[in-house]
Parts: structure tokens; sequence; C-alpha cells
């Protein structure tokens, strides 16, 4: 353990050593894909809470929902559940359907359903927010940390022209500073890549759900309209 330990430690010793002594196009790229970083986690973090809390409230909701005799009972609860996507599309179809009645007349349905498509498309609109921040971290970075190694390896070739070693001692040094940049690239992208793909399901499945709840709504409206 402790062996682990003190090569953990040197190897990051060393890696910071070579962070310092890279050349000043390497410390920018290195700049560069540390906002990458930060930002991409920022949005990670948010986006994690995000969806946590809407699929927690949506589960209560729904549950609610299908347990109310009248669609007013559920209409006074829903302002409780502000982050579940499916509150605001039965906030969407209740208050189109609460107008017709206010307006009188026969019932639209077809009203009532472009009403609940549009609080859905809203919401997804909502929960897709900063994501494609996120596909952009995962496509662009490893192309940023290329560019880094690219430059670092043509520095290092240069120097050892000048120099007139031609030695693996010589280069190795320059080289490995410039493969630096590659994994930073890497450590941007790979992170960035897995959350994209996993928020994507989570909100295909939202937008499945809000359909679903969609339908349903629909139909208590017709028995609550028959009443």
């Amino acid at each position: 353990m402790l062996t682990l330990t003190y090569s953990a430690v040197f190897v990051g010793g060393e890696i910071v050593s070579l962070i310092v002594q890279s050349g000043p196009v390497a410390k920018a790229v290195l700049v560069i894909l540390l906002l990458f970083s930060v930002f991409s986690w920022s949005v990670m973090l948010s986006k994690w809470a995000t969806l946590r809390r809407a699929h927690q409230q949506s589960g209560r909701f729904l549950r609610a929902f299908r347990k109310a005799a009248r669609l007013e009972d559920v209409a006074a609860i829903a302002p409780q559940f502000r982050e579940s996507p499916l509150a605001s599309v039965f906030d969407g179809g209740y208050t189109e359907y609460r107008q017709q009645g206010a307006n009188g007349g026969a019932l639209r349905m077809p009203a009532v359903e472009r009403a609940t498509q549009i609080a859905a498309s809203e919401e997804l609109t909502r929960l897709e927010r900063r994501l494609p921040w996120l596909a952009t971290t995962g496509s662009v970075t490893p192309f940023v940390g290329l560019f880094g190694t690219v430059w670092g390896i043509i520095d290092a070739f240069h120097g050892l022209g000048t120099a007139g070693a031609a030695t693996l001692r010589a280069v190795a040094p320059g080289i490995s500073e410039a493969l630096v940049t590659t994994a930073a690239g890497l450590a941007a992208a790979i992170p960035a890549v897995i959350a994209y793909n996993h928020f994507t399901h989570s909100i295909r499945e939202f937008a499945a759900r809000m359909g679903d709840f969609a339908l349903e709504f629909l139909n208590a409206v017709e028995r609550d309209s028959e009443q």
C-alpha cells in the first residue's frame, strides 16, 4: 500500500514537473482544456441534480394524479411539483381545459392535446439546456489536446536539430511534455461524452413518460367533462 502511494505521488510530481517545464503553447492549451473541463463538470453536476429532482417529483406527482378523484384536486397540488415535467404537461393541458370551460361551448380535445404537446416541448427544451456543451467538449477537446501534442513534438524535434544530439535521451523529455496535452484532452472529453450519453438517455425517457402522461391526462379530461 505504501509503495502504491509513493508511486502515485511520484507520478503526480512528474506530471506537474512536465507541465511547469512545458512551453507557452502547451500551457495555453492546458488552460483551455482546464476551462472546458471545469465548465463541463459544472454542467454535469447541475444536470444530474435537475434530472434527479425531476425523476423523484414526477413519480410522486403521477401517484397523486392517479389517486385524485377530480382534476381540480390535482391542480391544487401541482405547484408542489415544479421540478416535474409531468406537472408542467398537466398545467398546460388543464389551463386550456379550464379556459374552454369558462368560455362555454363544446370541449375541443385537439386544442387540449396541442396544449399538452407545447408544454412537453418546453420541458424538453428546459431539460436539454446546456447539454450541447458536453457534446462540444467531448468532440473538441481531444483535438485541442492533439494540437498541443503536435506542436510540442515539432518543438522537441526542432530543439533536437539545434542541439545535434540524435538520441532518445535528448528527445524523450520534449515528447513527454507534448503528450501531456493529449492526456489532458482525453481527461476532459471522456467524462463529458459519458455524461452526455447518460443524460440524453434520461431525457428520452422523460419524453416518453410525458407522451404517455399526456394520453392519460386526455382520458381524465374526457371523464371529467362528462361528469
